[in-house]
């Protein structure tokens, strides 16, 4: 939507489930395989949302999930090699780190920009890996931990991907420099989220710009369901609880531990069953507490300032929503970078002690509440830290990064 204010003409190729969105917003749509979303879906999966990726264990659930994910690539990578095609005019390819269509730029000979949705992607010798939670490592290896997430950057797949059907040549130095275009420039990255919640490198340099997070406002044709809105009004600011996507195989056990939270602590709840189905009771209907509304999801920016405090997995956008909100959060994070947030949260002093997914229990999850809602420091560093974001428009900073490279 900003790049055409701008005067751009953006078609955004994504999966299907998100056609529905791009027509609603008035973005082109194209449509491309969902291999790597179905991943999500998978029992194996979903054990490891359960388990958490953490320590040794979860580097090494970690490496098995990325070489599945190096095969499921190839289809939706195909697929948008054939839109380019379709679409000769491209002035540029913007694509997100884990999906390496810098190489249809590459054919294309237009620009590349990355983006990077979470902190981890950019190696820097300053900090570890955000998007693998490792254990404490020596300053001197914190390069190193980049490899894992970059493996698909680097994969022989895509390596046969871009050669064999792209046309292009073999890269002089390895797919390690996948932040280089083919002259041996730097390929401009543009970061998503805000330097005010993680710290970022000066020796970036200029080719990374850290923009702020970028909000997408709620659905034009989106209207609060009668339900929602009148449980909104007939008592105190709800407490929001959502997992988002981390489904994991316990959906009804976390129901009954969040409703038994939810009457410990006396508070009223919003519960989202999002992909992971909490909310749901075994038989599959929503919870009878009278407390409790649940819900499929709503636009976060709509709901969340109507909140006394939101409960969430830690996924980056709900971390955005939340600090945009300004209200004190609760997270329970469940693999990649989700722990990362959880413990900025925690250090910005806008949440209380993170949990963890595998020992979540009604107990830990009421006290955490509790000081979520009671918890005049929290409220207050929440409320400090709302507007600091929400200041630094992410999304035209973007945009005017974007016109630089746009041909």
């Amino acid at each position: 939507m900003a790049l055409r204010r701008h005067g751009h003409h953006p078609l955004l190729a994504a999966p299907f489930a998100y056609a529905s969105d791009a027509a609603a917003y008035g973005v082109e749509f194209a449509a491309i395989d969902d291999g790597p979303t179905r991943i999500l879906d998978e029992p194996a999966t979903r054990g490891i949302v359960d388990d958490g990726l953490t320590g040794v264990r979860g580097g090494i659930a970690a490496a098995r999930t990325v070489a599945r994910l190096k095969h499921l690539l190839i289809a939706p990578l195909r697929d948008v090699a054939a839109i380019a095609h379709d679409h000769g005019d491209l002035g540029a390819v913007v694509h997100s780190a884990a999906f390496p269509a810098q190489y249809v730029a590459d054919m294309l000979d237009v620009p590349a920009v990355v983006v990077a949705l979470q902190p981890g992607w950019i190696p820097s010798g300053s900090f570890p890996c955000r998007l693998v939670p490792l254990p404490r490592v020596p300053r001197l290896l914190n390069r190193s931990t980049y490899a894992l997430v970059t493996a698909a950057q680097r994969s022989r797949e895509v390596e046969r991907w871009r050669t064999s059907e792209l046309g292009l040549a073999p890269r002089r130095h390895g797919a390690r420099r996948w932040l280089r275009d083919p002259g041996g420039g730097r390929r401009p990255v543009l970061q998503s989220f805000s330097r005010h919640i993680t710290p970022v490198d000066p020796g970036w340099g200029g080719a990374v710009r850290t923009t702020g997070f970028w909000y997408l406002p709620a659905r034009p044709d989106w209207t609060p369901p009668r339900e929602l809105a009148r449980f909104l009004d007939e008592g105190p600011p709800p407490v929001y609880i959502g997992f988002g996507s981390m489904a994991g195989t316990h959906a009804h056990r976390n129901n009954a531990l969040v409703t038994e939270a939810v009457r410990l602590t006396r508070v009223r709840a919003v519960v989202a069953t999002g992909w992971g189905g909490i909310g749901a009771a075994a038989d599959g209907s929503a919870s009878s507490a009278p407390d409790i509304l649940t819900i499929e999801q709503a636009p976060h920016d709509w709901l969340f300032p109507r909140t006394a405090a939101i409960v969430h997995h830690g996924g980056a956008g709900t971390v955005a929503a939340a600090l945009a909100a300004g209200r004190p959060q609760v997270l329970c994070p469940h693999m990649g970078d989700q722990t990362h947030w959880a413990a900025r949260m925690r250090a910005l002093g806008v949440a209380p002690a993170p949990l963890t997914a595998r020992t979540l229990t009604a107990h830990g999850l009421a006290e955490a509440i509790t000081a979520a809602v009671k918890d005049r420091h929290l409220r207050h560093r929440a409320g400090e830290i709302a507007p600091l974001v929400r200041a630094e428009n992410g999304v035209d900073a973007a945009v005017n990064s974007l016109a630089l490279h746009l041909t």
